[in-house]
C-alpha cells in the first residue's frame, strides 16, 4: 500500500509545525481534504534497520514499508495519518475519540495500541519499537508530542526489541556522570601510551559500561562521554609522534559515524575497533619489523607488565629456551627483554605523573612495582629524575 502525498504533506506540516505559517488547523484540513484531529504522535521503528538494509536489496526497503503501512492500516481502530519520517521510521498522528481516551485510563490504552501493532506486525515477521509522545487537544502543540516521541525512544540504544517507550513513563535522567571514573580513565590512556592493544579492549569495554551506568543510560550524555575519551585517545597517540594526518583524518570522520549509531552493542564495537586501531599505531611506532614469536612475546610483556614476571617466564610462554629467546629479542628489537620491559613500564609511569595526581606509591603499583624506593631508583635510571623531580619539572 503506497502512502497518499496528501497524506503526507498534511502529517509533516503537523508534525514539524510549520502549518501555522500556512493558515489555521482548520484550512489546513480543508486544503488537504483530511478531516483528522490526531493527539498523539507513535514512531514506529523497525528494529536493526540498518544492519537489514546493508544485507538485503534495495527493493527490500519498498516492499516492507508497504507491508507494515498496510498491516497498520489493517490493525488500527483509531483514525490516524502517517509520515516516514526516516528510513525505517514511520511517525502515526493517532486521534483519540471516545470517553476512555479522556479519562484517567488515557496512558494505558495508547499503550494497548502500541502493542497491537506490535503483535500485528510480528505475525507478518516485522519486529518494531515504538516511542508514543503525550497527548495534545491542540493540534499546533503536536509538534511536540513528535519530538518527546523520539527522545523516549533514545532508551532503545541500550536496550534490545520489540519494546515501548512512553515518554512521560520514562525515569528522570541525570545530565552528568554521577563519579568521574577518572582511575579508570587514566588507566586507559596510560595502556594506549605503552601500545597495549588487547589491553586497551578489554579497559574500553569495561569503562563504557561503567559510562552507561553512571549517565543512567542517558544515550546523550554516554555518547558525549566516549566521545571525549576517544578524543583523548587521538591526542595521547599525537603525542607519542604519529603522523597528525593519518590520526585527525580518520578521527573526523569516526565521530561523526559514532553520533549516528543507534544501537549499543554496535557502538561498542566501533569504538572498540577504532580503540585497537589507535593504540596499533602506537605500537608500531614502538616495534615495526619484528617475528612473530617476539611480537607474542612483547605482547605477553604488555598483558602482564603489572605483575613480577621474569625472562624465564616468557622464554617459557613463547616455548623457546631462555638463552635463545635473549639472543633472538635483542637481535630483533636492540635492546634485552628486561630493558624492553622496564622501558616499557617508565612509559606508563611518566604518563601518571604527568596527567594524574597519583603518589609514588600508587604509580609503582600501576607499572609492576610493588617496592616505591626500588620503583624511583629504576625511574631515575632511565630518565636521570626522580619521580617527584620529574613531576615538579613539567
Amino acid at each position: 500500500m503506497k502512502q497518499d502525498p496528501t497524506q503526507a504533506a498534511f502529517s509533516h506540516l503537523l508534525l514539524s509545525g510549520t502549518f501555522v505559517h500556512e493558515g489555521t488547523f482548520r484550512e489546513i484540513q480543508q486544503k488537504c481534504g483530511i478531516y483528522i484531529h490526531p493527539h498523539v504522535v507513535m514512531l514506529v521503528s523497525i528494529d536493526r534497520y540498518p544492519n537489514l538494509s546493508m544485507v538485503n536489496p534495495l527493493e527490500w526497503k519498498k516492499e516492507i514499508g508497504e507491508k507494515l503501512v498496510g498491516r497498520i492500516n489493517e490493525t488500527l481502530t483509531a483514525r490516524f495519518v502517517c509520515h516516514w519520517t526516516e528510513e525505517g521510521v514511520l511517525a502515526l498522528l493517532v486521534e483519540l475519540e471516545g470517553e476512555e481516551f479522556r479519562n484517567i485510563e488515557c496512558n494505558r490504552n495508547i499503550l494497548r495500541i502500541a502493542e497491537d501493532i506490535q503483535k500485528s506486525l510480528d505475525s507478518i515477521d516485522i519486529s518494531v519499537s515504538i516511542g508514543i509522545g503525550k497527548r495534545y487537544t491542540d493540534p499546533y502543540m503536536l509538534h511536540h508530542s513528535f519530538e518527546e516521541a523520539k527522545k523516549a525512544m533514545s532508551g532503545r540504544f541500550f536496550q534490545g526489541n520489540q519494546l515501548i517507550f512512553h515518554c512521560e513513563m520514562k525515569k528522570s535522567e541525570e545530565e552528568l556522570l554521577k563519579e568521574p571514573l577518572t582511575m579508570e580513565r587514566s588507566e586507559l590512556l596510560a595502556l594506549v601510551r605503552i601500545g597495549d592493544e588487547e589491553g586497551v579492549i578489554t579497559h574500553v569495554q569495561i569503562l563504557m559500561k561503567k559510562i552507561a551506568e553512571a549517565c543512567n543510560l542517558n544515550e546523550d550524555v554516554f555518547k558525549s562521554e566516549v566521545v571525549d575519551l576517544v578524543t583523548a585517545m587521538s591526542r595521547l597517540v599525537l603525542e607519542t609522534g604519529v603522523s597528525a594526518t593519518t590520526i585527525l583524518s580518520k578521527n573526523a570522520h569516526f565521530i561523526q559515524d559514532l553520533y549516528q549509531t543507534i544501537r549499543y552493542d554496535n557502538f561498542s564495537k566501533k569504538v572498540c575497533e577504532y580503540a585497537y586501531w589507535l593504540t596499533e599505531q602506537v605500537s608500531y611506532s614502538h616495534i615495526r619489523d619484528v617475528s612473530p614469536i617476539i611480537r607474542k612475546a612483547i605482547q605477553y610483556m604488555k598483558e602482564h607488565h603489572q605483575e613480577s614476571i621474569s625472562l624465564d617466564r616468557i622464554a617459557h610462554y613463547c616455548c623457546l629456551s631462555r638463552y635463545h629467546f635473549s639472543h633472538l629479542f635483542k637481535k630483533e628489537v636492540g635492546v634485552s627483554v628486561i630493558d624492553f620491559l622496564n622501558r616499557m613500564r617508565m612509559e606508563k609511569a611518566l604518563f601518571y605523573l604527568e596527567k594524574t595526581d597519583l603518589n609514588v606509591q600508587e604509580i609503582a603499583n600501576q607499572v609492576g612495582f610493588q617496592d616505591a624506593n626500588y620503583f624511583s631508583r629504576m625511574f631515575k635510571k632511565y630518565t636521570n629524575y626522580s619521580p617527584t623531580d620529574y613531576r615538579n619539572a613539567r
